[in-house]
């Protein structure tokens, strides 16, 4: 029996589910649904064309031309047909009715739901500075941005880069890798400042200069020079010009929560939900970038840019509406490719007061465990996947690890968990 045929027998739709969001937490969110046995209705509405896709390689493997937009693509159309998913792709959400439990779409339709699930992501901050509208100014977050960038890319000899977080530093690498002059312009002190040690973000920083990079730190820009033939120049705050015929965006996101927030859900910086991931109404849930939920020994909600934070919540939000009722408690990780090394970090360091090394920065592989008042909160793994697997497992199990251990490196961490 085919998947739908296995659904089909429950057409009677009993109950609805729609998620707001096609990217990576809506699609689990829908596929979980089924893989949890839900017989209702599972639409999915999402405002790019086409079927779902992946976003990390956007900033990498794509942008090099390394991988295609089909490598892409989370599951082929079929698989949304086969597994009675109603896609609507292309479409946007303009409104949601509390009392009806209906969304109302841009094409005039609306869809009715007994739960609603919002996974309407982040978008790039685009700084109000002059010339920001120029040709030649991009931001990077969807699939058509980065096939824009990537076409740019080939025609291009000087790109500036404005961030040096995740985003920046990864197209500043690939940038390198084709051959392109790179400026990267961050007004903090270091790179990746609010992710990462001191000691990770030197690390990275340095091995991006030796591949040829200019990064000027405390540097603010102040406009971008050009006309509508096209961009010529970064101005900075310094007083500085740097010659540029592109420039990418990487300052950061802000939480798509303009549709929460008409619909008078409670938003701070994203969509307010409890442990549950439940937002201030009982039928609808949020998820993923757009979500600010609370995470176990922090006082504050928190909201996370991350695939598998996006994932995870979609499974524990569809694990819910067929009766699993635990709540979020997973550990964050993260990761970023950045040419030949590879970050790996494993739980949140908000608030860290020690940090311990582990491995040798000088051969490129080492660990950077941070701690708060003498207890693990946090570990960055540079090219060490064995510690940042042990490390994800620890803080799973709530085990302490102490500072000797930490920065012995004859002691494995994963022997750690046995004798916890």
């Amino acid at each position: 029996m085919s998947p739908c045929a296995r659904f089909e027998r429950s057409r009677k739709l009993r109950s609805s589910v729609v998620i707001v969001g096609s990217g990576q937490g809506g699609f689990q969110a829908a596929a979980s649904l089924r893989e949890e046995g839900y017989q209702g209705r599972v639409t999915l509405v999402g405002e790019e064309p086409g079927v779902p896709y992946q976003r990390p390689p956007l900033s990498k493997d794509f942008l090099a031309g390394r991988i295609g937009e089909q490598q892409l693509e989370l599951r082929p159309a079929a698989f949304y047909a086969d597994w009675d998913i109603e896609l609507l792709h292309g479409e946007r959400v303009v409104g949601i009715d509390r009392q009806a439990q209906a969304i109302w779409l841009g094409s005039g339709g609306t869809r009715r739901y007994e739960h609603l699930v919002l996974a309407t992501g982040a978008t790039p901050r685009m700084p109000r500075l002059p010339g920001v509208d120029l040709p030649g100014v991009f931001k990077l977050r969807t699939f058509a941005d980065a096939r824009a960038l990537r076409e740019r890319l080939q025609e291009t000899r000087r790109i500036v880069i404005i961030g040096a977080g995740f985003i920046g530093m990864e197209v500043a690498v690939v940038a390198r890798e084709l051959g392109l002059e790179v400026d990267v312009l961050e007004f903090s002190q270091k790179a990746m400042e609010r992710s990462v040690s001191a000691e990770t973000a030197e690390f990275l920083a340095a091995a991006l200069a030796h591949a040829g990079a200019r990064i000027h730190f405390s540097t603010r820009a102040e406009a971008f020079v050009g006309s509508e033939a096209g961009l010529r120049a970064v101005a900075t705050h310094r007083g500085d010009t740097l010659a540029a015929d592109l420039v990418v965006m990487g300052v950061g996101v802000e939480a798509n929560d303009v549709l929460a927030r008409e619909a008078g859900l409670q938003v701070n910086s994203g969509v307010v939900v409890d442990d549950l991931l439940v937002t201030s109404d009982r039928a609808i849930s949020a998820i993923g970038d757009c979500a600010r939920f609370p995470i176990s020994g922090l006082n504050d909600l928190v909201r996370l840019e991350s695939v598998q934070n996006a994932v995870d919540q979609a499974r524990c939000v569809a694990g819910r509406l067929v009766g699993k009722s635990s709540g979020y408690q997973k550990v964050p990780w993260f990761w970023s490719n950045q040419g030949s090394n590879r970050l790996q970090i494993a739980g949140l360091a908000h608030g860290s007061d020690t940090s311990v090394i582990r491995g040798s920065l000088e051969d490129g592989r080492f660990s950077v465990l941070r701690f708060r008042c003498g207890r693990l909160t946090a570990v960055e793994s540079i090219n060490s996947a064995a510690d940042h697997m042990a490390a994800r497992k620890l803080l799973a199990a709530g085990v302490n690890v102490n500072m000797d251990q930490a920065a012995d490196t004859n002691v494995r961490l994963a022997s750690l968990l046995t004798a916890f």
